[in-house]
């Protein structure tokens, strides 16, 4: 069973992650190619993020559940928002 507090904590991270990832993301509609390690690495921050959300479901009761699932959506939708910026 996964512990409030670990919880916390990946949702934190998770938040960190997406925030750090939209500012790399305004930044790179902006600016074109002048952030290029900045974005990969924000684009590797949400995909470890997605991943440990994924782990973490494993373990976690129905509420858990559905706010690690929310959370992991909109990771995703910022993963999907990059990945078509760059194409």
């Amino acid at each position: 069973m996964a512990t409030r507090q670990s919880v916390d904590e990946h949702l934190q991270q998770s938040t960190d992650a997406y925030e750090y990832a939209k500012e790399q993301y305004k930044i790179a509609s902006q600016q074109e190619h002048y952030n290029e390690l900045e974005y990969t690495d924000a684009q590797q921050m949400l995909e470890d993020a997605v991943n440990d959300l994924n782990k973490l479901t494993l373990s976690s009761n129905d509420q858990q559940r559905e706010q690690l699932y929310r959370m992991r959506l909109q990771l995703q939708d910022l993963q999907n928002d990059m990945t078509l910026l760059r194409h």
